[in-house]
């Protein structure tokens, strides 16, 4: 680093220490989103009284799995469990939700993980800064709300195809949006939006999800502890961890599953995609409505070598069975067949690519025989809010949902879920996965070949996962300095 540099680092540095410490900003360490019991009693008094989705700076501590709705503070982790009278497979099937964080999905904490570290070594000055978030949906969102939170500018990169309510939200946060064509499968162009930028503003710093490990690793450090804790009282009983699922996106999510493994030795973990845009399954290209989960690249932060399977889930049957979930025939249907009504209330809970999500596990659970012994997790993005425009569209196409159709998509879509379309990898293909990055890393997005061959060490992973003592160190020496505490303590009057 030139002098130069470093002296626009300590400028930056200065600059968000007095926002901080100006707007009372205290920074959430990765330990306390991991246990929110960690954290300082007076941000606990006084998040009982902030709304959850309100651009306080308080609510950066409810970056976490635990908040409590009903009462405004934290307790168990927020999941849901899926019974085999819906999924027809003997295993169980646990997903994480997502609904209950600031925004309404875990993105969120994504965004944080992304830009926490540079605002507290001073790669990012929010006094003068825009914040660019290339995303297909959740993670703009959850930089914007980030951003509005430090009272700094952001930049919403997101495909056009995308649902109206996603654009609503964020031109309600007053978010700049650059909207880019096609749909959720055109990432590229997402990629070329973002260089545009580099080129023409030199006041924008890219926060690119795809790439930033800090993606990575608050999904090992924070939602891999929180499956593990949703699934503690039954892994105590006897039961056994079988694997993690989750759709590839920017693969952060799947840095959970690398944390459950390193826990839980012989567990799997499964990177789904839709079958209309199997990069992963069959190297292929397409456009689909699952919306969320990015596709047609590899992900820099995926660890492709640890990825044990493969599992692709048709767009058709996303969408069949998200209408199943939020229609009342539907929930009416679920019910006439056996499904309690107290797990029938909480489908709401799930998003498209949350029923992705489910559909993959129970399609793996299949694949793997696995048993009422067994437990997969996975997680459920976030809830249906974020798409009731499209139960709309599916209602004027094809007309009001009716009870017949909804034990048709309960019998072929779920219940009748197969083993087609998935693959379990074996090194050579787990490799090739990995050596997909060239394409669009090197070739494409400035990375060599060294940092490439890197990657696919564990080794590296290892090394990733090993700075979390030093993150949190670096955030907690920002807050002293910046003595937001202080702030906050004199704002509610609440005694040292």
């Amino acid at each position: 680093m030139t002098l130069a540099m470093a002296s626009e680092r300590d400028h930056n540095r200065a600059q968000a220490l007095c926002r901080c410490r100006e707007r009372g900003i205290v920074i959430p360490t990765f330990a306390q989103m991991r246990d929110p019991a960690s954290m300082p009693q007076e941000v606990a008094a006084r998040l009982l009284h902030v709304d959850m989705q309100t651009t306080d700076p308080l609510n950066l501590f409810r970056i976490t799995w635990k908040n409590d709705v009903q009462t405004g503070g934290f307790g168990a982790v927020n999941a849901l469990a899926l019974p085999p009278a819906l999924t027809g497979v003997p295993a169980r099937i646990v997903g994480l939700v997502g609904r209950h964080f600031p925004t309404g999905a875990h993105k969120v904490g994504a965004a944080f993980g992304c830009l926490v570290p540079h605002l507290v070594t001073g790669g990012f000055d929010p006094t003068r800064h825009r914040a660019v978030w290339p995303s297909t949906g959740n993670y703009c969102r959850g930089g914007v709300f980030d951003c509005a939170l430090l009272g700094c500018q952001a930049v919403a990169i997101l495909p056009e195809g995308m649902s109206h309510e996603r654009f609503a939200w964020l031109r309600s946060l007053g978010a700049e949006i650059i909207a880019t064509p096609g749909c959720e499968s055109n990432v590229k162009e997402i990629f070329d939006a973002c260089w545009r930028l580099r080129a023409s503003a030199p006041d924008a710093v890219i926060f690119n999800q795809f790439e930033e490990l800090g993606n990575y690793l608050w999904h090992f450090a924070v939602t891999g502890a929180a499956a593990e804790e949703a699934v503690s009282d039954l892994l105590q009983r006897g039961a056994r961890l079988a694997g993690w699922v989750s759709a590839t996106g920017s693969a952060g999510t799947l840095a959970a599953g690398d944390y459950l493994k390193q826990r839980h030795p012989g567990s799997f973990i499964a990177a789904s995609e839709a079958l209309q845009c199997p990069t992963l399954l069959r190297t292929g290209f397409g456009a689909h409505r699952i919306e969320g989960i990015g596709d047609k690249h590899v992900p820099w932060i995926h660890n492709a070598r640890n990825t044990d399977a493969v599992v692709a889930i048709d767009d058709e049957a996303a969408m069949r069975v998200f209408r199943l979930f939020n229609d009342d025939a539907g929930r009416e249907t679920l019910v006439r067949r056996g499904v309690a009504i107290e797990t029938v209330d909480r489908l709401g809970l799930m998003g498209i690519s949350s029923v992705c999500n489910a559909l993959s596990a129970i399609k793996l659970a299949k694949y793997f025989e696995l048993d009422d012994r067994d437990v997969v997790l996975t997680v459920f993005t976030d809830s249906a809010e974020m798409y009731r425009s499209r139960l709309s569209e599916l209602t004027a196409e094809r007309g009001k949902y009716a009870s017949s159709q909804a034990e048709i998509d309960f019998e072929r879509r779920v219940l009748g879920a197969a083993t087609d379309s998935m693959r379990e990898l074996t090194y050579p293909e787990r490799k090739a996965l990995h050596n997909l990055k060239y394409f669009t890393w090197v070739e494409q997005q400035g990375k060599t070949v060294a940092e490439l061959d890197a990657l696919w060490s564990p080794a590296f992973w290892q090394e990733v996962a090993a700075r979390l003592p030093e993150w949190d160190a670096a955030i907690a020496t920002f807050n002293a300095e910046s003595g937001a505490l202080d702030t906050v303590r004199s704002r509610i009057g609440f005694e040292k």
